[in-house]
């Protein structure tokens, strides 16, 4: 608090900022007289000192995490260079368990997926024989949709016109419900289209900031999000002992924890679930969509993974079918739904496409929406990966059989991978694990003991990273550390992806059994 004789002058100005001192937040306050300022830049410029410093960045950034790339993963790629370099060590290749990458992990492309693709990029390919009819086809049709019929065209920031009526179309056959292709953008992966509909809710009401509800264990994302964008963030814990189930009781208490402290705005859903890999029922969701409407929330539904489904006893729901048998008034709520390119059975991560669908938004959020984005484009081949997706080819087109033998080949075998995960970790001594019932991650729990704990409170890092580091160093096998996607006190976790091929996944298994029995060995 500044005294009467401490206030300073009109040239002057307060800044605040925050400092950890010994892992807590304290408010600095500093005086810069704006007379100077020309001086001391005039000095800085002179000493060689750069304008923009850690002092004077962007907070929310620097706050920032992102657990899935964290140092763990700077760490693999420094050991994979050393491996290049010649250097010995306890193995021979890092296996990058921590990111759901599918084709890093050596996941045969979708032959249709690349064919179409090949020839928007290059048309001259389809005077080419080997291509079949329907790829051309429909090449020549997105082609059309692309100002001069050139994929180096810049899209419209909506989306190819045609893409956004294919995705319309699949939503429609998915729900049984209408779907206006109005209601569709198409963005750079759902990760960028949920970005962009997380910054709609940036305004602080009667001075609370906004916040999101997010389901812990939760995809970084969204915490990373939130903190960039300075918001808050309200976890809603999913039950381990019941295979990660999501109840109402919990956000309930969720929601009244936050109130006073923050606006909670939207409520966040992933299913099939990451890190946690299950599947919601209909009558779970019915329940989540009622507690949204009681509580007015906005619904927003990551199910960009509603075609990784290995459970026989599970089936994937949109959030939107539900609703809309729901009927009104829960028909008539706010609902922005979310899916990608990058997973499924395509897994094209590097081309960037996904799309949101808006549904019952005011006509003036939607078109505001849509002219934040004017800037930002989802690349052609991204919209293209997408459109295969969403329209593959039907039963009697050239391209139809090859093209089912190859996604039934890839999703049969996520299903025989994430059995074997999950029974593999359940036989180890001091883990467990659920069943992995869709996505592309299992997220086992792991019984450390106390020495481990006590090694990792003195090098200050969380147990579960100070046992990710060990496996890491010791065997080459990179995963994300539980504290990393958020977990119940007390516990510890890791994520790892199902992806790595039978053959590498088998020996990272039994990798994985070596490390962690004598891991207990060595911290009895």
């Amino acid at each position: 608090m500044f005294s009467r004789n401490m206030m300073p002058s009109t040239n002057c100005i307060v800044t605040n900022s925050i400092k950890k001192v010994k892992g807590k937040d304290f408010l600095s306050l500093r005086i810069v007289d704006l007379t100077q300022r020309p001086r001391l830049l005039a000095s800085a410029r002179a000493r060689g000192d750069r304008l923009l410093t850690l002092d004077n960045l962007n907070p929310c950034i620097k706050a920032m995490e992102y657990a899935v790339r964290g140092p763990l993963v700077t760490r693999a790629l420094e050991i994979e260079k050393e491996l290049k370099q010649g250097t010995k060590n306890l193995f021979n290749e890092v296996i990058k368990a921590n990111i759901g990458d599918s084709q890093a992990m050596r996941q045969t492309p979708i032959t249709f997926v690349r064919q179409v693709m090949a020839l928007v990029t290059y048309p001259e390919l389809m005077k080419i024989s080997i291509f079949p009819d329907d790829v051309k086809e429909r090449a020549k049709l997105l082609l059309s949709g692309c100002g001069g019929e050139s994929a180096g065209a810049y899209p419209l920031s909506p989306g190819n016109e045609f893409v956004c009526r294919h995705v319309a179309e699949y939503i429609e056959k998915r729900d049984g419900f209408p779907c206006d292709s109005k209601n569709i953008i198409l963005c750079a992966g759902a990760t960028e289209g949920i970005k962009q509909i997380l910054k709609l809710l940036i305004c602080e009401t009667e001075g609370l900031k906004p916040a999101i509800m997010v389901p812990v264990p939760q995809y970084p994302l969204y915490s990373s999000t939130a903190t960039e964008f300075g918001m808050r963030q309200v976890d809603y814990y999913l039950d381990e002992s019941r295979g990660w189930a999501l109840t109402t009781k919990e956000l309930t208490r969720a929601l009244n924890d936050a109130k006073g402290l923050c606006n909670p705005r939207a409520l966040v859903v992933i299913n099939p679930g990451n890190p946690t890999g299950q599947v919601l029922t209909k009558e779970n969701i019915e329940e989540i969509i009622n507690f949204a409407y009681e509580k007015g929330l906005i619904l927003l539904a990551d199910e960009v993974y509603q075609n990784n489904i290995y459970d026989k006893n599970s089936e994937f729901h949109s959030f939107k079918k539900v609703m809309m048998e729901m009927g009104p008034p829960y028909s008539e709520m706010e609902l922005a739904s979310f899916m990608s390119s990058s997973k499924g059975y395509t897994g094209e991560c590097g081309f960037r496409g996904g799309y949101i669908e808006m549904i019952n938004f005011e006509p003036e959020v939607k078109a505001t929406f849509l002219k934040s984005i004017v800037a930002i484009h989802c690349s052609t081949l991204g919209q293209v990966a997408v459109d295969c997706v969403v329209k593959p080819p039907e039963p009697g087109q050239p391209s139809y059989e090859l093209f089912i033998r190859e996604k039934t080949a890839v999703l049969k075998s996520l299903a025989e991978r994430a059995e074997m995960v999950a029974n593999t970790f359940n036989s180890i001594e001091g883990m467990s694990c659920n069943a992995v019932q869709g996505a592309m991650y299992a997220f086992p729990q792991i019984y450390l003991p106390d020495k481990a704990i006590q090694i990792a409170g003195k090098q200050q890092i969380s147990p579960d990273t100070y046992y990710a580091l060990q496996l890491l160093e010791n065997t080459g096998i990179c995963i994300v550390p539980g504290s990393g996607f958020g977990q119940k006190e007390g516990t510890h976790h890791f994520r790892t992806t199902i992806l790595p091929q039978h053959k590498k996944l088998k020996k990272m298994l039994q990798k994985f059994r070596t490390f962690h029995e004598e891991f207990l060995k060595k911290h009895k």
